[in-house]
């Protein structure tokens, strides 16, 4: 079975048994783990809190809460317990690697907090037919408790959790654009509980090996191991606590320019603050990043870093639901701005104005996150930054290291030789298509999203040179 590297640091919890097997069937996972132990609510939420146990799809958010909050309307309210495994971050592998090499482990997990609140479905939700679905709907066949496995599309937002609740349930996989608790009115509107894979994993350890030996590794305040995915490639173990620039080591190599933390909704470090900084919530928030989902991307030397943010800027825009203002308008304003500061034909004011637009003010987290992401590289880039205001480039090019989602795209072009600045089609499409101050368009240079190709189609079709078209690109070439 092909699929990323996975190494550890001390301590194999999540990963132990790799070292002997391709993958864990449950006679092999009961072998390395042992039976499983299925407490009631009141200690599962006991033993949760005991070990601060939060979710590791990003949010970090309290896990006993969710148990309290789901498990107050009582065994009469038919709960639905979701494993979350659409692993929608580029550079994330985690998930992935738990569902294809040690399924049962997640699916102990599972049936552990199902068990605890009178649960009789689970739900397992993964993005395609690759190695991981196929490992999860295999395991789920060797299961005496019923698991239904949803497969989501690959998309970047489609991992949200209401997006997720939204697929189950038969809509679209997006953002419903609204607060709402899927505590209270989650799957057919019965109280659910939603976490994603890693952390039903770490449930599972937590019941198996109690609390006392589970805080045995990591720190006081933070217990037990995380798994990382580094540069796309790795996945390693780690105890919470251990130094960033051990695990880059580990897995061959160094800060760089600048290491993200967290994904593409995270934040970047520089190399001096990756240095310092020990792997956990409180380590990283400390140095400036943040753990989030798992993923440390490291930049290398051989290539422009504001190229390559700009270029991730473009991809988290047409990512995007498109169903608020700050989706719409804000992130295709963040990726043109970045592309203009790369170009050294702008400063970084525009990217702060356009990043500005969307905090605190959208239907989801997406361009919270796509601010906090795009806004630390202009701290931690500033001296490439003053290059390119200067000098108008750092004289780098765009490698394309951080890692994207191989796929074509469509663009808009501009036939120079027949556009005569009617300026018609930024009103069609003010979203992808904005005027210079003569009154020329200024095309989006990524991807059109899929919510502006019917405007971007009525700007072509109505464009009065006729200087307007759509152009397919194909995939680019993997890289030597």
């Amino acid at each position: 079975m092909s699929g990323p590297i996975v190494r550890h640091v001390d301590t194999r919890r999540l990963t132990l048994g790799f070292d002997r097997f391709e993958r864990l069937d449950l006679d092999r996972h009961r072998a390395v783990h042992g039976r499983l132990y299925r407490p009631r609510l009141g200690r599962l939420i006991t033993m949760a809190e005991r070990v601060d146990l939060r979710g590791r799809g990003g949010a970090s958010f309290t896990f006993a809460r969710k148990l309290r909050a789901v498990g107050r309307h009582g065994p009469g309210a038919d709960s639905v317990v979701v494993v979350n495994a659409a692993e929608g971050e580029p550079g994330s592998a985690k998930d992935q690697v738990l569902l294809a090499r040690a399924p049962h482990l997640v699916l102990d997990g599972a049936v552990v907090a199902a068990h605890a609140l009178e649960s009789r479905e689970v739900v397992v939700v993964v993005t395609g037919n690759g190695p991981g679905g196929r490992s999860i709907r295999a395991a789920s066949a060797e299961r005496d408790f019923p698991v239904r496995v949803v497969e989501l599309p690959e998309r970047f937002i489609a991992g949200e959790s209401g997006a997720v609740i939204r697929a189950i349930n038969g809509e679209p996989p997006l953002p419903p654009g609204r607060s709402f608790h899927a505590s209270d009115a989650g799957v057919d509107g019965r109280p659910t509980l939603l976490s994603n894979a890693e952390t039903f994993a770490q449930l599972a350890l937590v019941t198996s090996l109690g609390v006392d030996l589970y805080g045995s590794v990591g720190t006081r305040a933070e217990p037990g191991t995380v798994l990382l995915t580094v540069a796309g490639t790795t996945v390693i173990e780690v105890p919470l606590g251990t130094p960033l620039r051990t695990v880059l080591a580990r897995c061959g190599t160094s800060a760089g320019q600048g290491v993200v933390t967290g994904g593409y909704h995270g934040s970047w470090l520089s190399p001096s603050a990756a240095a310092h900084a020990p792997v956990s919530r409180a380590g990283l928030a400390a140095a400036g990043g943040m753990l989030g989902a798992g993923v440390v991307l490291p930049l290398a030397t051989a290539t422009c870093p504001l190229g390559e943010v700009a270029r991730i800027a473009a991809y988290l825009a047409v990512e995007s639901a498109g169903q608020c203002g700050p989706c719409r308008l804000g992130l295709p304003a963040v990726a043109a701005a970045l592309t203009a500061l790369a170009d050294g034909t702008a400063g970084p004011e525009g990217v702060r104005d356009a990043a500005g637009i969307g905090q605190g003010r959208g239907a989801c987290s997406h361009p919270d996150g796509t601010a906090r992401f795009v806004l630390s590289a202009l701290e931690v880039f500033h001296h490439d930054l003053t290059l390119h205001e200067t000098a108008g480039g750092c004289g780098l090019p765009v490698r394309g290291l951080l890692p994207l989602p191989v796929q074509g795209a469509t663009t808009i072009a501009v036939d120079w030789t027949r556009c005569e600045g009617h300026g018609l089609c930024a009103h069609l499409a003010p979203e992808l298509i904005r005027l210079d101050r003569d009154g020329y368009p200024i095309a989006l240079r990524s991807a059109i999203p899929a919510w502006g190709e019917r405007d971007a189609r009525r700007a072509v079709s109505m464009c009065p040179s006729l200087a307007l078209r759509l152009t397919a690109q194909d995939p680019p070439a993997p890289r030597s």
